[in-house]
């Protein structure tokens, strides 16, 4: 980890608060993230980025249907993560169910999920870290937090960390593996992600002639 992301605002670079002013002014559609003092819009994702994510999400909520109907999981929702240069937008989270009608921003979140994009190997700026590693980094640290998923979208790895009483527990699942999460009520295979992609075609029923 080792990024700095208490730091105080540098000389010419937005302040998470300006930032936020500067998202009321854009267009809903455009995902903008804050990196290092940079506002940095993201390019559109993938289909199968959008296939995990949507696979994700429905999971976790069926999942949290069952075991806790007081969380839900959404895609792309607010968060006040981070402070100073840095406002990462995970692609899912776990957050209370209940919410005002007009409510845009959230302070807690339970789970943050990343599916890996090209733009998450971007250099953070005055740091040799790549932004996938700084948002996993402001993740782990946000208080409310009980689990961190990194998702890879061109290969079936999960990489997995959880709270413990001991501290947080880091592991690399594979496609062979499946992914525990008890205190969320969440148990699938890896390969139940990756469901409709190319990773893993969908199985449809064959047309009679």
């Amino acid at each position: 980890m080792g990024v700095g992301i208490k730091e105080p605002t540098r000389a010419g670079r937005m302040s998470g608060e300006r930032f936020r002013v500067f998202q009321e002014g854009r267009p809903d559609h455009e995902r903008w993230e804050l990196v290092g003092g940079v506002p940095m819009m993201m390019t559109p994702p993938t289909i199968a980025h959008n296939r995990i994510a949507g696979n994700l999400e429905r999971l976790l909520n069926d999942a949290l249907s069952d075991h806790d109907q007081s969380r839900i999981a959404m895609q792309r929702p607010g968060i006040e993560l981070g402070s100073g240069e840095f406002r990462p937008e995970p692609d899912v989270a776990i957050i209370d169910a209940e919410y005002e009608p007009d409510q845009r921003f959230v302070e807690r979140a339970y789970l943050l999920a990343e599916i890996v994009s090209a733009t998450d190997a971007t250099r953070v700026p005055d740091t040799e870290s790549k932004w996938i590693d700084v948002k996993r980094s402001i993740y782990l640290a946000h208080v409310a937090c009980e689990a961190v998923l990194i998702i890879e979208q061109d290969r079936m790895e999960v990489r997995l960390d959880t709270k413990t009483p001991a501290g947080w527990s880091s592991q690399t699942l594979g496609a062979a593996d499946d992914l525990k999460l008890a205190a969320l009520g969440l148990q699938c295979a890896v390969a139940d992600l990756y469901e409709g992609t190319p990773l893993q075609p969908r199985r449809g029923r064959q047309r009679s002639a």
